[in-house]
């Protein structure tokens, strides 16, 4: 492990970890960019989520919904990986044994799978169910599960500066 303590020593003393880290207004930009990203990537994903579980656009199809929302998922995921390395680079000892970090690093590995084995499966037959008030139980299981997934990303994202 002393490998990884040396290359997040490494990445924070690099120019750009410094920069970010010592400049007055940098780390707040990016940080709240950050936030941005959040909004976007968990509001796509949780109407998607609300549909799937039959709470929410009970009148429009999957597939409609995926369309309208998975883009803008992305848009905010790619946002969050970038603003999220950014402020890793700027802080990456302090990161380096966060349990808030961890868990979140964790959590967002987890709703990744969540996501893969979703599309990989239940979403091969859409076309049987998308029209169907409420999806199969393993459409709401991705969805609920989900859900609780993002939430905790964010809930452990806010930790980090306790913890």
């Amino acid at each position: 492990m002393q490998h990884l303590m040396d290359l997040c020593t490494w990445l924070e003393q690099s120019g750009l970890g410094t920069s970010i880290r010592d400049s007055e207004w940098l780390f707040p930009v990016i940080e709240t960019i950050h936030i941005f990203g959040i909004v976007l990537l968990v509001g796509a994903t949780s109407d998607l989520d609300l549909s799937l579980l039959g709470w929410t656009y009970r009148d429009k199809s999957v597939s409609k919904m995926a369309w309208r929302f998975l883009p803008w998922a992305w848009v905010g995921f790619i946002i969050q990986l970038i603003t999220g390395a950014l402020l890793f680079v700027s802080e990456a000892t302090k990161m380096y044994g966060n349990p808030g970090f961890e868990i979140k690093m964790v959590l967002i590995v987890v709703a990744g799978i969540n996501a893969l084995v979703f599309h990989s499966m239940a979403y091969q037959s859409v076309g049987k169910w998308e029209n169907d008030p409420v999806g199969p139980l393993s459409a709401r299981v991705a969805g609920l599960i989900s859900i609780i997934l993002w939430f905790g990303i964010v809930a452990a994202g806010r930790w980090i500066a306790y913890v």
